[in-house]
């Protein structure tokens, strides 16, 4: 190395990592190489070289593991995520990640145009296992996200303890019926709609109720 150039920062061997550290290395990796694998506390305690206790000792659930491993991956790929702006209010910055969804929807011709295609791809044809897969794959990383955003409020303790899961499934069936909206006729103000809707759904996912007249002013 020649007196002008900068060192290079010290990257950490798998050997130099804490126990848990070393877990969540394993279980990312696993991820990374198979996206639907099934994080299983023998598989990753295996993988990270530690026992299972001391897998348990740091993460008691597999659930618990799944959400530290997808904190970190969204992390890393999406670090401004409005998730993360504490100026807001959790209920705002649910609202404004659930919108990140409905933008590339469109309107209008454009909506309809993506949803014909949505039709002609998953709906029209028999569901073969390559349409199957394909079509999970698309819903698994639409689940993963919103189960993110709602880590990340469920660590900072304001989330009411639940399941992370059963709430995303229900966020997402809420997304696709106003993505859907939005390729159909409307009577009244698409946005004030969709922004009482986006709120009233957060509202049940927070267990409070929002002021609606000032969120969709």
């Amino acid at each position: 190395m020649t007196s002008h150039e900068k060192p290079r920062p010290h990257t950490p061997q798998p050997e130099e990592l804490s126990s848990r550290e070393r877990i969540l290395h394993a279980a990312m990796v696993m991820f990374g190489e198979d996206p639907g694998t099934r994080l299983s506390v023998r598989t990753v305690a295996a993988r990270a070289g530690v026992s299972t206790g001391s897998l348990r000792h740091h993460f008691p659930t597999q659930r618990a593991l799944q959400d530290a491993v997808l904190t970190g991956i969204y992390d890393v790929a999406v670090p401004d995520d409005p998730i993360h702006d504490q100026s807001l209010s959790p209920a705002d910055r649910l609202v404004a990640c659930l919108r990140q969804v409905l933008a590339p929807a469109t309107l209008g011709a454009a909506a309809r145009k993506a949803h014909a295609t949505i039709f002609r791809s998953f709906i029209e044809p028999e569901p073969t296992p390559e349409i199957r897969s394909a079509y999970l794959a698309i819903a698994d990383e639409a689940q993963r996200r919103v189960e993110y955003w709602l880590t990340v409020l469920g660590d900072e303790g304001v989330l009411p303890e639940g399941n992370n899961a059963r709430r995303a499934r229900f966020l997402n069936t809420v997304l696709s019926g106003l993505a859907l909206d939005r390729a159909l006729p409307a009577a009244d103000s698409l946005l004030t709609s969709e922004t009482e809707t986006l709120y009233d759904a957060v509202a049940a996912v927070l267990g409070s109720r929002p002021n609606q007249d000032e969120n969709s002013a």
